[in-house]
């Protein structure tokens, strides 16, 4: 049988991050003072997730890809292909830079990647929030215009979050995750994140972090994307958070004793749980837990109490046909 791939949390260092992941999910951190992500699946060139536990144990998940690519992948991926998902814990302390991701119909172009996110909130404080499109009426020239004297911020939609919110950010939205906030992102493959503004800020090194003006207005630009809705899910029992190109999204919450299942031969999923506990194969899974099931393996998580889980799919066909290449 085929197991799951639970990959050891990379934490990542940021201007604006905080030590909530330590205290709401029992986590052990660097002694790095401001810890702003962690990336709990990743497979580039320049940063590899490694199994945790199993057979694979201690095995670097693109060479236990490469190894096995129809196993966890399906008949048809390529061994060399990336995994085309990047999953990642923020601990937004402060409020991150205004920034974009270019849209895939320029993104080579500018030598960047393009990258759709979904935000699920996992926990907000009060008065959080994020920012997210320009607001109807505004163009690129006025949006310039306001960088120019500090204003752009007003130009930007604000919206208000509370956890249990999900936000789908396509490639070539602008946004900020404001203060307070502590996110599940499911996102495209890509490293490519272009700051337009920064509100003054100090990066870790006591100087100001680059802005990529050209870049980001470019992308805005080309941005053909409405602007972006907050779902609301506190009642939901079962939803679809996001079902775009690039992946689906589903949202499950379970009662005491229910249980998903994951039958063999499908394709594969990321298995996320964002609240309660799951038991996986003898394998408690808790709040901020996030595993592959890879395509061969028939799997069945039972909620220990009440929980809810996000069950990522989709992502294999645009990654085939474009992108994501090693």
């Amino acid at each position: 049988m085929v197991p799951f791939l639970q990959l050891k949390s990379l934490y990542q260092e940021r201007v604006w991050g905080g030590r909530a992941l330590e205290t709401l999910f029992g986590r052990s951190l660097t002694e790095a003072r401001f810890i702003g992500e962690s990336w709990e699946i990743v497979d580039r060139p320049e940063i590899q997730s490694v199994v945790q536990g199993g057979f694979w144990d201690g095995r670097m998940l693109r060479d236990v890809i490469a190894a096995h690519a129809a196993q966890i992948m399906g008949p048809a991926w390529p061994a060399d292909k990336l995994f085309p998902i990047l999953v990642k814990l923020l601990d937004c302390r402060e409020r991150l830079s205004l920034q974009v991701h270019p849209p895939a119909s320029i993104a080579a172009k500018l030598g960047g990647e393009p990258k759709t996110e979904n935000w699920y909130f996992l926990k907000t404080e009060s008065g959080a929030a994020v920012l997210a499109g320009l607001k109807t009426g505004v163009d690129v020239e006025q949006f310039c215009a306001a960088l120019e004297d500090n204003t752009a911020e007003k130009l930007v939609d604000r919206l208000p979050t509370r956890a249990g919110n999900s936000l789908l950010i396509p490639s070539g939205v602008i946004h900020a995750i404001d203060a307070g906030n502590v996110i599940l992102e499911i996102q495209q493959n890509s490293d490519t994140t272009y700051r337009v503004y920064d509100w003054g800020r100090m990066g870790l090194d006591g100087k100001p972090r680059p802005l990529h003006g050209e870049q980001s207005l470019t992308s805005v630009a080309a941005n053909t994307e409405p602007t972006p809705v907050l779902l609301d899910t506190a009642t939901d029992r079962e939803r679809v958070l996001a079902d775009c190109a690039e992946f689906r999204i589903r949202l499950r919450r379970l009662a005491v004793g229910q249980t998903l299942i994951f039958p063999a031969r499908e394709q594969p999923k990321i298995l996320s749980v964002v609240e309660g506990t799951l038991l996986l194969d003898g394998t408690e899974l808790g709040i901020g837990t996030n595993i592959v099931l890879p395509h061969a393996g028939e799997f069945a998580a039972t909620a220990v109490n009440t929980a809810g889980a996000l069950i990522t799919d989709n992502f294999t066909q645009l990654a085939w046909n474009a992108g994501c290449e090693s």
